[in-house]
């Protein structure tokens, strides 16, 4: 198996992976919603937490996985599972670990202050274990982030990292593949520009995903 087979950008930080089961983290603004088993939400800014595009990936019995404050007026608490940073679930047979997320830069620290308890996702599939970072900084827990194959960050700067702060984050987590996200909003035409840097600047393979 390919580490990236099954895995779709959805634009910004959205990606739906498709395997024993379909995930899909932060929808928003989808130009297609599939639907998801398992639903994961990582903060409650808009572009993460749409209560529309999440409306759209809904079926009937998915699980969505978010941290307080989101999903609780679309979601039967039966089917919600509520988190805060340094936990483990299993949702669906699959083992789910939350990872803190947050800002740690003077400049952006009003935007993911440690205290609202954003999380990135650690995802354990069958042969291959994924990391989507959530809206952060390069911070200390990613140091301790062992075995990665997928890791998905973001790039675009303001709000997260940028370029070369996530270059850095991503040559000390060391996943096998590292997929850059949350940039073409903010970057724009500048896109390109900000994939090629990342891609020269990273050890490991780098995968834009189209």
């Amino acid at each position: 198996m390919e580490l990236l087979d099954g895995i779709k950008w959805l634009g910004h930080a959205s990606f739906a992976i498709k395997d024993v089961k379909t995930i899909v983290i932060d929808p928003y603004e989808l130009k297609e919603a599939p639907k998801a088993d398992i639903v994961l939400i990582t903060h409650d800014h808009f572009d993460h937490c749409s209560p529309k595009d999440l409306k759209e990936v809904l079926k009937d019995d998915t699980i969505v996985v978010s941290i307080p404050g989101c999903a609780e007026k679309l979601v039967d608490k039966s089917r919600l599972r509520t988190v805060k940073p340094g936990q483990e679930i299993k949702v669906e047979g699959i083992r789910i670990r939350t990872i803190p997320a947050y800002n740690v830069r003077p400049e952006r620290l009003s935007y993911h202050p440690r205290g609202n308890e954003g999380v990135g996702y650690i995802i354990d599939l069958p042969g291959r274990r994924i990391y989507h970072a959530g809206d952060t900084d390069f911070i200390e827990e990613m140091k301790q982030l062992k075995d990665i194959d997928v890791a998905m960050l973001p790039i675009g700067g303001t709000y997260t990292m940028d370029v070369n702060e996530a270059a850095e984050a991503a040559n000390a987590i060391k996943a096998k593949v590292t997929v850059p996200m949350h940039y073409r909003k903010w970057l724009k035409d500048k896109s390109k520009d900000a994939e090629e840097l990342f891609r020269s600047k990273v050890r490991g393979e780098v995968a834009v995903i189209d």
